[in-house]
């Protein structure tokens, strides 16, 4: 079973691509936390798992913690980070 990480990182508009955000600045949204990231993991419909306690390597000062994504083995992690965005910006519409 595939499993992949989406870090809040990569959907943050106040990081730039240089900095960890793997979305187009019009996918992305300010301050992502990992219970709307995991919502839209479910959504799209794969099982979530929310890790905390989890610092991403490129923000060593920001403790936002990270989601699991199983069973995405039927796309790229490309893909899957793409849709994620798309549904946290419906989310917050």
């Amino acid at each position: 079973m595939v499993e992949n990480v989406i870090w809040p990182a990569y959907l943050d508009a106040t990081l730039s691509r240089a900095e960890g955000r793997r979305v187009p600045a019009d996918l992305a949204v300010d301050e992502p936390t990992v219970d709307e990231i995991a919502k839209a993991v479910q959504q799209i419909g794969y099982d979530a798992v929310v890790e905390r306690d989890k610092t991403y390597s490129r923000e060593p000062w920001a403790d936002r913690g990270r989601v699991v994504v199983r069973g995405a083995d039927d796309s790229t992690k490309n893909d899957l980070v793409q849709a994620v965005a798309a549904y946290v910006v419906a989310i917050r519409e």
